[in-house]
């Protein structure tokens, strides 16, 4: 048993010492030791089956077990350390620890173990500390931490193969796994490291077309744009209440984009309107309230579709992409008080979708259409030009980027057909992955911690969660997002407060949904 499990199995059992207590009779067997609110079995021939109802430690050692079956402690529901050591058991069943929802220590040490059933710890939702240490696995179900969202710590000798350290396993590993056994450097193999999870954490109640996260004043924040409720929603993280919660909102009937700018102090939204023109709200400095300062290019700008942020010259500037075939995507860089329309792009187009990026050291625009497929421009004296579209991109609705590697990545969204993801060769976007779509509007990268990860919509069935695998340099699939599914989701952002990470859905037919993304902590 590693040091741990002894510290925390003498914290608890100790804390009847000393107290003359003899149990009622039936509740401690005869191969048991009791204490006040502590057992210790040892040489037992099967799981006894009669104890204290208040127990809240148990060990079982050197006993005949030979498996763990589904509800094996349901007749202890108040246990909060549970210690297996030197058994025979090799396997451990679905729901094999039904009924321990206050259980916070677990230590399944020196058995045999060879298989873990993917539901196995399922419903131990106090669980902080758990060891697998000296058994016999080589590998762990997928989704085996699926719902422990208080697990903190994993032993590192959870698994009898060697581990072996690459510069990149130490480089993310290391400082998260306990150091305890005698093993050398703590590794994990990558293909052993369960994968972080995506689970359902908070529902916020109105449709919405875009969302995007922001910091201001060192606090992180998100802005919703929410066409059917009229508004810009902007959400902060409550300490108390440990949610989210509205903080500000700003009138803007038909809006589909509201597209945050901090600079310094001061505070702007950009929200572009279907009807009524596009506005930019502004906070001159903490305290204040946003209030509408300016009217943004009201003959450009008549069906306004999507709206990004981008720094050209050091000055920062919006694009909005139109989709009328009277109006123009428009460029608006800031200038005095307000942000004025600096260029008009791809007239007559319709379109449907900007893309700022950096390519070879210089700022890049994409722009998405109905009419056309995708047409990449470079910023070159002080002007966007035209430099090349992207071939076998027909009836792309969106585009959205991301690094890794050195590589620069495309994701190309399309309602249906194929979505698929193009990599940058130095002159154009090569095609190197396809995948199937059906109703997708978003095909999103996102780099949350230090995984890299790809949602791809849909109105038709479950929203997808792709993670880019280093190896393979391929988008591989992680897991579907839901329930509660997604209803015609159209954007996606993440955001970490408190040193947690979330995962925002805006959902176009449904309310938006937020996830916590879990990635099992392996520190000390």
């Amino acid at each position: 048993m590693g040091g741990a499990g002894v510290v925390l199995l003498l914290l608890l059992a100790g804390a009847g010492a000393g107290v003359a207590w003899r149990p009622p009779k039936g509740k401690c067997p005869p191969s048991c030791s009791c204490s006040k609110d502590s057992a210790l079995c040892e040489g037992s021939p099967d799981l006894p089956e009669s104890f204290s109802p208040t127990l809240l430690s148990l060990s079982l050692v050197r006993t005949g077990i030979t498996q763990l079956k589904a509800g094996s402690f349901l007749r202890v529901p108040t246990l909060h350390l549970l210690l297996f050591t030197s058994n025979s058991f090799s396997v451990i069943e679905d729901d094999a620890f039904a009924g321990l929802s206050h259980l916070q220590y677990l230590f399944i040490e020196d058995n045999d173990i060879g298989s873990i059933s993917k539901n196995a710890l399922r419903g131990l939702r106090s669980l902080t500390h758990l060891s697998l240490a000296s058994n016999n696995l080589e590998t762990l179900p997928r989704f085996l931490f699926r719902g422990l969202e208080t697990l903190t710590h994993v032993s590192k000798d959870s698994l009898s193969v060697p581990l072996r350290c690459t510069p990149l396993i130490s480089e993310m590993w290391k400082p998260r796994l306990s150091d305890e056994g005698p093993r050398g450097p703590p590794c994990l193999p990558d293909s052993l490291l369960p994968p972080p999870e995506l689970s359902w954490f908070q529902t916020v109640g109105e449709a919405a077309l875009g969302v995007e996260s922001f910091s201001y004043q060192g606090e992180p924040h998100i802005i919703l744009a929410q066409p059917f409720a009229g508004r810009c929603l902007i959400l902060t993280w409550d300490y108390s209440l440990q949610r989210f919660r509205p903080e500000e909102e700003l009138s803007a009937p038909s809006v589909v984009s509201c597209k945050p700018l901090v600079l310094g102090p001061s505070f702007f939204v950009l929200a572009a309107r279907l009807w009524g023109g596009s506005q930019l709200w502004a906070r001159p400095g903490p305290g204040l309230r946003l209030a509408p300062t300016q009217a943004l290019a009201p003959r450009r700008l008549l069906r306004p579709n999507d709206a990004e942020l981008l720094w050209l010259d050091g000055q920062p500037c919006f694009v909005v992409a139109d989709a009328s075939k009277a109006g123009s995507t428009t460029l608006l860089c800031r200038d005095g008080p307000g942000f004025y329309p600096r260029q008009s792009l791809h007239a007559w187009h319709r379109d449907t979708d900007a893309e700022a990026l950096e390519l070879d050291g210089r700022p890049h625009l994409l722009l998405a259409s109905a009419s056309q497929r995708p047409v990449l421009f470079h910023w070159l004296g002080g002007r966007f030009e035209r430099r090349t579209d992207i071939p076998e991109a027909e009836d792309v609705y969106a585009t959205r980027h991301f690094q890794a590697g050195g590589d620069v990545f495309l994701c190309l969204t399309r309602y249906i057909g194929d979505s698929m993801v193009m990599r940058w060769d130095g002159s154009m976007f090569r095609l190197l992955q396809r995948l199937p779509s059906r109703g997708a509007h978003v095909f999103q990268p996102l780099l949350i911690a230090r995984d890299q990860l790809a949602i791809l919509g849909s109105d038709f069935a479950f929203s997808q969660v792709l993670r880019l695998e280093p190896d393979k340099g391929l988008l591989e699939p992680l897991q579907e997002l839901g329930p509660p599914a997604l209803v015609a989701p159209r954007a996606f952002a993440h955001v970490t407060v408190a040193g947690r990470r979330f995962l925002f859905a805006a959902c176009f037919k449904g309310p938006t949904q937020i996830y916590q993304h879990h990635e099992l902590d392996l520190s000390a």
